[in-house]
């Protein structure tokens, strides 16, 4: 008699509080932390490799654009618009190339990445009328639009969070390895060797880059390759990915400061810092190549430094970034003011320092992107933010070439200091928008 009602209490009493303090279902496991160490430096290295071959790419022409004038019969609106489109595919391509890798994952675009920089590449070399070199150098920027987010979205994936800044930074120092082998090697080999045979030998460094990362190279961790798995299939669709992502302010902000402090490196060692060298200032083709490799060794330096900061406090990002825009318009300033547009050596060295700040401070605009959007549609923000320094740099280009143009006679076959002095006028005005952008969007990110 007693037994039935002690059965009876426990029926009754226990459902109830389960159903009022427990959830329905057990919390989803914590992700895996990236477990760094060398299993990611040697991800990071395989993925790096394929982005300072892209840097060979890119900034190949930057040493050969007295060439390419006498090779295809052009002037330097002509001449500009190899580096434009380039630039305009590069630029184009960030959004569709973020969505690719967080779609399929970073292996699989940078080996499409490697394919195109080869084939862009062996085509220039063989190019031999404006026409078709032109097509090679967009399927060229199209290769090269590939490699950078993939590397930092390896990174993310390897790394840990705290470990990101200074990898970001280290990974454009390893490209600006590559911008050097250009200025050093490339310099040489296209006046020793001629067009056709290195340029080529430049397309054929694919192949094996290619091989490496087919072989070698993973998209994640093990512990994560099946959680990465599992993922794919409920992405949000393209077009909530990329409103998304814009909607965060620190992508936009990210995008106004890779826009503002990328430009003026990127025009002068891309295309026009050896002919303003050699044809404004009297230089010898070695010395202007000196100079170049200077600002590679300053943006390598600058890398390392900021990378340390940024690592050590976010509070760095702002101070930085309005560090470098500042030094920069001030050191164009006083080059482009000087009596009769000489400035002695130790002026153009100052800027060319001044600028290889540049690269590195456009960094900060990935990090607050990456700080403030998941990872999941990393790539994407990585892509809307990366494209703002190539317009910059496309803006720069364009308006450059037409002035020289526009303010030598006609016919000239080369330009006088006094219009390289005007026409690098224009970079003041894409750096005052920038400029403007950066303090108006501040106030809504913090840090």
């Amino acid at each position: 008699m007693t037994v039935e009602p002690a059965r009876s209490a426990p029926s009754l009493s226990v459902p109830a509080p389960r159903s009022t303090t427990e959830p329905p279902a057990a919390p989803a496991p914590a992700a895996p932390v990236p477990p760094g160490g060398r299993a990611a430096w040697l991800a990071w290295s395989i993925g790096v490799s394929v982005y300072i071959l892209a840097v060979i790419h890119r900034t190949s022409l930057g040493v050969a654009g007295l060439d390419a004038a006498e090779r295809f019969g052009i002037g330097a609106s002509a001449l500009s618009t190899f580096s434009i489109l380039q630039v305009l595919v590069y630029a184009a391509m960030q959004v569709p190339v973020g969505l690719l890798v967080d779609r399929f994952g970073p292996r699989r675009v940078l080996l499409l990445g490697v394919l195109l920089l080869s084939t862009g590449q062996l085509a220039f070399a063989f190019s031999s009328s404006f026409g078709p070199a032109l097509a090679s150098r967009a399927v060229l920027g199209c290769g090269d639009a590939m490699t950078f987010i993939s590397v930092l979205r390896i990174a993310a994936r390897w790394f840990p969070a705290a470990r990101n800044p200074f990898v970001a930074q280290l990974t454009g120092l390893a490209g600006m390895g590559g911008n050097l082998v250009t200025t050093v090697v490339l310099a040489q080999a296209l006046h020793s060797e001629g067009w056709t045979p290195t340029f080529a030998a430049i397309a054929l460094l694919g192949v094996a880059v290619f091989a490496l990362v087919a072989l070698f190279l993973r998209d994640t961790p093990p512990q994560e390759a099946a959680a990465a798995a599992e993922a794919l299939p409920g992405r949000p669709r393209v077009g909530r990915q990329v409103l998304a992502c814009w909607r965060e302010p620190g992508t936009r902000l990210g995008l106004w400061i890779h826009f503002t402090t990328q430009f003026p490196g990127n025009a002068f060692g891309l295309l026009w810092g050896m002919p303003y060298l050699v044809e404004a200032q009297g230089m010898s083709r070695a010395g202007a190549g000196g100079l170049l490799t200077l600002l590679v060794l300053a943006n390598m330096t600058c890398g390392f430094v900021f990378g340390r900061l940024l690592s050590a406090s976010e509070r760095a990002r702002m101070p930085i970034v309005l560090t470098v825009v500042a030094a920069t318009a001030l050191g164009w300033a006083l080059v482009l003011a000087w009596p009769g547009g000489h400035p002695p050596t130790w002026l153009l060295i100052g800027i060319i320092l001044v600028m290889g700040s540049n690269g590195p401070a456009s960094l900060v605009g990935l990090d607050y992107a990456r700080a403030r959007n998941p990872v999941e549609r990393l790539g994407t923000a990585s892509g809307i933010v990366n494209m703002g320094g190539f317009i910059g740099t496309m803006i720069a280009l364009l308006g450059i070439g037409v002035l020289l143009d526009a303010l030598s006679p006609s016919g000239a076959g080369t330009y006088s200091a006094t219009a390289f002095r005007w026409a690098f006028c224009w970079q003041y005005v894409p750096l005052a928008v920038g400029t403007a952008m950066i303090l108006r969007l501040r106030r809504k990110v913090s840090g």
